[in-house]
């Protein structure tokens, strides 16, 4: 495109774009039969940005109220549902009424409620019940967009996750039990579509960095039998992994390595390191320390594979660039970053073959595959 034809675009684009937000404009096209189409949808399109945070509040209800197993059986009514929860039937009602708008519920002829497609396919997640339960703290900060933006001294997810500040000795065992919970449980899902994408039949041995209890190593260790692996990971969140593996037949296979790699050298010995969920919590520089220090650990030919949701770059991804941008935005520390930035840092690590496919859920993950020359 020449630089002329480039100037025109940009302002036919400037020029429509200063006629759309015109509200008289608004209205003649939501009548003119030429445009109406596109104007009722682009309308549908906002209202549904304008009431997201409604739609999550109406699924943290029945998640808290354990509506979804409780018409596990079938079809109640608000009435026999304000017993079970302690809410009363007219507002129970407006409850159900709105998860059956948001097609998570579905009403009978009777007008009780009854679970839809939709809700069904929501328990069957694993980890995504406790994640909506844990977003109380993540809505918490959202409250205020604008001071999030700004930097607040302090975040109520922050501090729900003290391990990405590098924390060891000062975290709680409680908190730690808890976060490692959660992160097992969403886990699945994450190593499903790293599987997906990644073969470890070539791999002799995989050390897992900040592995948390092994949910990741032990879905790797069943579909790669007689891969050797080990856990890198902090001392509090690693006493779950050893029982994990037991009960998954794969003591024997399986080293378990405590440590911070902030602050203690990676074990050496793997042809094969994962980074699963762990470069997004960080900041720019404690990544670039960490790839280092990966590339260093790794042999000539091994292999580096991270795994975490992304940003889309020149491309914006609503996943990455909405939801995990704020995230870690919440978390004050780390950001979502693209596959191409990710990329960079690798490359600067003296990685090459760096490799990204198109992710099969990039809501859950998208995989970057590199090796060390």
């Amino acid at each position: 495109m020449s630089d002329a034809t480039s100037e025109v675009s940009k302002w036919r684009g400037g020029w429509l774009n200063q006629l759309v937000a015109r509200p008289g404009f608004q209205s003649w096209a939501s009548k003119f039969p030429l445009t109406r189409g596109q104007a009722r949808k682009d309308g549908a399109a906002l209202f549904d940005v304008v009431q997201g945070f409604v739609q999550s509040q109406v699924l943290m209800a029945l998640v808290e109220l354990d509506i979804f197993r409780r018409l596990r059986a079938g079809p109640q009514s608000a009435e026999t549902l304000e017993r079970a929860t302690d809410v009363p039937a007219e507002r129970m009602q407006v409850l159900l009424q709105a998860a059956a708008a948001l097609k998570l519920l579905k009403r009978d002829r009777l007008g009780r409620f009854g679970l839809a497609r939709k809700g069904a396919a929501l328990m069957g997640v694993p980890g995504l019940e406790a994640m909506i339960r844990h977003h109380r703290a993540f809505y918490a900060d959202l409250a205020d967009p604008v001071g999030l933006l700004r930097g607040p001294a302090r975040t109520e997810l922050s501090e729900f996750w003290p391990y990405v500040f590098g924390a060891r000795g000062e975290i709680d065992p409680g908190v730690a039990e808890t976060y490692s919970d959660l992160m097992a449980q969403s886990q699945r899902l994450v190593a499903e579509d790293t599987l997906r994408a990644v073969s470890f039949k070539d791999v002799h041995q995989l050390m897992d960095i900040g592995g948390g209890t092994g949910a990741f190593l032990e879905a790797v260790g069943r579909a790669t039998p007689g891969l050797r692996m080990t856990l890198f990971d902090l001392p509090q969140v690693t006493p779950s992994a050893q029982a994990r593996f037991a009960a998954a037949g794969m003591g024997d296979r399986v080293t378990i390595h405590p440590g911070s790699f902030r602050d203690d050298a990676l074990p050496e010995g793997a042809d094969a390191i994962s980074l699963i969920r762990v470069l997004y919590d960080h900041a720019d520089e404690t990544v670039a320390g960490l790839l280092s220090a990966v590339y260093a650990a790794l042999p000539k030919g091994g292999r580096l594979i991270i795994s975490e949701p992304m940003g889309g770059g020149a491309r914006p991804d609503a996943a990455g660039d909405v939801y995990f941008a704020f995230y870690t935005l919440a978390m004050q520390t780390g950001r979502a970053r693209s596959a191409d930035e990710i990329g960079n840092l690798c490359a600067a690590a003296g990685f090459e073959g760096i490799q990204s496919p198109a992710p099969a859920r990039n809501y859950v993950t998208r995989v970057l595959t590199a090796r060390k020359p």
